[in-house]
C-alpha cells in the first residue's frame, strides 16, 4: 500500500456518507475556494478532486498529493513528479475516463484506491451520486494512477547559520562565572600572602580581603547551590580584621578594647597571631556588630579628647585662680605691715 495514500484513506473513511447541498454546495468546495482557488465559484463546483485536496491538508500530506480542482491538471502534476503509472495498488490516486480513453486529456473523474481485486478496483470517491461513497470500478475505465509516496518532496531548508551563531555567541571579553573552588583558591591565596608577610617582614605584602569582600564571596557561593555552599564554606576562611581588636591610640591615652563576638576570645586571637591557622569567617551579623563597635570606639576616642581638653582647661583656670588669690593675699599682708 502507498504509505501516503494510506493517510488519505483514513481521512476519507471518516467522511463517508457526506452529501452535497441542493445547490451543489459542499464544505470541501468552500474550503478550496478560501485556501487554494481563492474564487467563490468552487463552492458549488464538481468536488471529486477538491475533496482529495481537503483530505491531504487534514492528513498533512499535501506536498505529496498536490491540491487541484481540475483532474487532468492533477494527473499532469503526478507525471511531472515522476509518480505516474498504470499499476493498481491501495492508496494510489486513480483517474477515470468513462469513454475508455487512455490519454490525460480524457480524464473525467478521480478517486482513491482502497482495495484491488483482480481487474476490479474498490475505491472511495467524492461526488459519486452527489455524495462521498465507496465504489466498484473496472480497471478498463482507468487512465492511470498517481503514487503519492513516489513524489520527491524537498526537505525543509536548514536554519540559517547566523541563527545558530547568534545562539552560541558570547562577547570575546566575557568570561564564565568563577567556580566555587576558584573563589576559595583566590581568597586562600590572599590570606596566605598576608600571613607570610606578618611573619616575614621582607616578604611582599598582599591586601587582606575585608569583611565585605568575604561576605560578597559567600553570596556568590550561595548562588551556586547548596552543595557548592558547603564546599565554599570549607574552602573560604578569612581572619578577623586586626584593626577592630585591641588597638591603642598614640600617646599615653588609650581607648577601651573593642568587645569581641561571643564565639571569639582573646586567646583565640593570640593563637591566630602566633600561627598560620585561620579564624572562621564571621557571620554577617557579627561583622556588622564589629563595624558598629569600631564606630562607637572612634566616637569614644573623640569623647576622651573632649574630656581631656575640658580637664586641661579646668586645671588651667584653677591654677590661674590660685595664683590670683596668692597674689591678693601677699598684697594684703604688705599693706598690713606698712600700716
Amino acid at each position: 500500500m502507498d504509505s501516503v495514500g494510506h493517510k488519505l484513506l483514513e481521512v476519507a473513511k471518516s467522511q463517508l456518507g457526506y452529501h452535497e447541498k441542493a445547490s451543489g454546495y459542499t464544505k470541501f468546495g468552500d474550503w478550496y475556494s478560501t485556501h487554494v482557488g481563492k474564487d467563490p465559484v468552487y463552492k458549488t463546483s464538481a468536488w471529486c478532486d477538491m475533496f482529495l485536496a481537503w483530505a491531504a491538508d487534514k492528513a498533512g500530506v499535501e506536498d505529496w498529493t498536490g491540491q487541484f480542482a481540475y483532474t487532468p491538471d492533477h494527473a499532469k502534476w503526478f507525471k511531472k513528479q515522476g509518480a505516474w503509472g498504470h499499476k493498481a495498488e491501495p492508496g494510489a490516486i486513480v483517474f477515470f475516463s468513462w469513454s475508455g480513453g487512455k490519454s490525460i486529456g480524457d480524464i473525467e473523474h478521480v478517486g482513491i484506491v482502497e482495495r484491488v481485486d483482480g481487474h476490479t478496483l474498490h475505491t472511495i470517491e467524492a461526488n459519486h451520486n452527489n455524495a462521498l461513497t465507496r465504489a466498484t470500478r473496472d480497471i478498463s475505465q482507468v487512465v492511470g494512477f498517481g503514487y503519492p509516496s513516489k513524489v520527491k518532496v524537498k526537505a525543509a531548508p536548514a536554519a540559517p547559520q547566523t541563527a545558530q551563531a547568534d545562539q552560541n555567541y558570547a562577547p570575546k571579553h566575557a568570561a564564565p562565572p568563577p567556580a566555587v573552588k576558584e573563589i576559595g583558591k583566590d581568597v586562600q591565596a590572599q590570606v596566605d600572602a598576608h600571613t607570610t608577610a606578618a611573619h616575614d617582614p621582607s616578604a611582599p605584602s598582599a591586601p587582606l580581603p575585608d569583611q565585605q569582600a568575604a561576605l560578597t564571596g559567600l553570596l556568590a557561593v550561595v548562588l551556586f547551590g547548596t552543595v557548592a555552599l558547603a564546599v565554599g564554606k570549607s574552602k573560604v576562611k578569612v581572619p578577623v580584621s586586626a584593626p577592630n581588636v585591641r588597638v591603642r591610640k598614640r600617646g599615653k591615652h588609650h581607648r577601651t578594647p573593642v568587645e569581641l563576638p561571643a564565639e571569639v576570645s582573646v586567646a583565640d586571637m593570640d593563637a591566630a597571631d602566633a600561627s598560620t591557622q585561620l579564624m572562621p569567617v564571621l557571620s554577617a551579623e557579627a561583622a556588622a556588630k564589629a563595624e558598629d563597635q569600631e564606630f562607637w570606639g572612634k566616637i569614644a576616642e573623640l569623647e576622651e579628647d573632649v574630656e581631656l581638653a575640658f580637664w586641661n582647661t579646668l586645671h588651667a583656670a584653677v591654677s590661674q585662680n590660685g595664683s590670683l588669690e596668692t597674689e591678693s593675699e601677699t598684697q594684703s599682708e604688705s599693706e598690713s605691715v606698712l600700716s
